[in-house]
């Protein structure tokens, strides 16, 4: 059976620490939405959720998707029976069946925990994996009137204090040692390995990451859950945990112009603009792009890629495979499938999540 040119990304949603997913509810049309502890759906992935207590779910975070010629299979599944089809042989020879990055919606009711994800040097030494967890964020909207984020120390604590304030669980001096950030629908940025960042209440975004659940947890109890001991610091102690934190100090200025990521315009052939937001400038663990139809528009990528409808409504064409396209809508098209058509009378706002360049690893 020969691969199909377009698949649809099934809604996959995960247990997180910390509550959200109203507006999630709302985008699947459920019955009575609601925040609970599914904030997070991860549209592209082939990284198991790490969750105490829940290991005996041993699918939760792998991503779902269908087409008509093979109906719903796990990605992973997909990637068995499809392998160079979808990933590529070049792909498929530097990261084998893995998507090579983690793609999410994330829509917080509440501030996140104070947390840090160790950079890839960090992880080839103490984790024994060639990813850390950089993260990319799109920011989509906002239930907040002031949506806001932390990240980087604009306060630099001493270690041994920031160490004894995780200890005592001291929320007032460990919040001491930032700022809130403004954030707002249409903002993206990028977040590194090593530094300290916090999303706050009312946030929905797009997440792109190297694709781990790589984590340590500075803070043990959020919206009245309290993290169990062997979730906070991935099952070690409070040095390993301080140890994976870049103590370096950032104005909120600085985290503006060397985080804040300033769109690079790339050619279209047809109606609309193109532009590419993560890519070399920032980081070599994922690319993404944004696009905006006003009519007809023919585009090409050198690898598989996902597209997320941001707003506006439309269609794409591969092959002779024609999907119609509303809000929030994801699909995935194969690196098999170079170029696709994609039209939009009323105009459309895409964004493409691929994996890294190969050339620049």
């Amino acid at each position: 059976m020969r691969c199909p040119a377009l698949f649809r990304i099934e809604p996959n949603r995960v247990w997180r620490t910390y509550l959200g997913g109203r507006t999630l509810d709302e985008i699947s049309m459920a019955s009575n939405p609601a925040d609970t502890h599914f904030p997070e759906d991860w549209i592209l992935s082939t990284t198991l959720a790490k969750n105490i207590g829940r290991e005996e779910l041993v699918s939760e975070g792998l991503s779902l998707l269908s087409a008509s010629e093979c109906g719903k299979l796990f990605f992973t599944e997909l990637l068995e029976r499809y392998p160079v089809e979808i990933l590529g042989e070049k792909h498929l020879a530097y990261f084998g069946k893995s998507a090579g990055f983690l793609l999410k919606f994330l829509d917080s009711s509440i501030r996140l925990h104070m947390q840090c994800h160790p950079t890839v040097s960090f992880s080839r030494r103490f984790l024994n994996s060639d990813h850390g967890k950089s993260e990319g964020y799109l920011i989509l909207g906002s239930r907040s009137e002031t949506p806001y984020i932390y990240l980087g120390f604009q306060h630099l604590p001493g270690k041994k204090a920031f160490r004894s304030a995780i200890l005592e669980q001291n929320e007032k001096a460990l919040l001491s040692c930032f700022e809130k950030i403004p954030v707002h629908p249409g903002d993206v940025f990028f977040v590194p390995g090593g530094f300290p960042h916090a999303i706050g209440e009312g946030v929905f975004m797009i997440e792109i990451m190297e694709p781990t659940d790589f984590a340590v947890r500075i803070e043990f109890e959020r919206g009245g859950y309290v993290l169990p001991e062997q979730a906070r610091f991935m099952g070690r102690d409070v040095d390993f945990a301080v140890s994976m934190f870049d103590f370096r100090e950032h104005s909120v200025d600085e985290i503006r112009r060397s985080l804040f990521v300033n769109p690079r315009k790339l050619p279209l052939d047809g109606e609309g603009e193109r532009f590419s937001l993560f890519d070399s400038r920032y980081t070599n663990c994922f690319r993404m792009e944004q696009i905006q139809i006003h009519g007809v528009a023919e585009v090409e990528h050198d690898s598989f890629r996902v597209l997320i409808v941001t707003d506006g409504e439309g269609s794409v064409t591969a092959r002779e495979e024609t999907f119609p396209l509303k809000r929030f809508d994801r699909i995935l098209i194969p690196h098999w499938i170079r170029k696709v058509r994609l039209e939009s009378r009323s105009g459309m706002t895409l964004a493409a999540a691929m994996p890294p360049e190969l050339g620049n690893l």
